[in-house]
């Protein structure tokens, strides 16, 4: 399954959207640099483009891809497909889904319009090789 990148966004500190910068690096073992999630457990957030759209319109709003605190938005790609294990092929970089969904706790404060599309339709990865990511590069899913 193939699809391309819509969105590469990055935030200063958690607890806030990103802002779609359009490219950034991707580092084994920390995640996407500049984000405030950098070293963490779940390196990196994605958000399909898809689940993005179908949000804004059962919310009644528009959104843009960071809008939901996801590191990147991949366009094309069904996300039921991406299954634990599974390895994203994209730019010259790869990661591994490590986690589907995320649990709302105390600590987390963040939505936009109400709506956290991470904690059902979210996958979170691992970066397995280190490279760079730009809107419109390719997305290959290897299960």
């Amino acid at each position: 399954m193939e699809g391309t990148v819509a969105g590469v966004c990055i935030s200063e500190e958690r607890g806030t959207g990103k802002i779609n910068v359009g490219k950034g690096y991707l580092e084994k073992g920390k995640g996407l640099i500049g984000d405030a999630h950098e070293g963490t457990e779940r390196q990196v957030s994605i958000l399909t483009y898809e689940v993005m759209e179908k949000t804004a319109a059962e919310g009644g709003f528009s959104a843009a891809p960071g809008d939901f605190a996801e590191n990147l938005t991949i366009k094309g790609i069904d996300v039921d497909e991406m299954v634990l294990g599974s390895r994203l092929l994209l730019g010259s970089a790869e990661l591994e889904v490590v986690q589907i969904g995320k649990v709302i706790d105390e600590t987390h404060t963040f939505n936009f319009h109400g709506k956290v599309p991470l904690v059902g339709e979210g996958r979170f990865c691992r970066v397995m090789r280190s490279g760079w990511v730009s809107i419109g590069d390719p997305v290959q899913l290897i299960k």
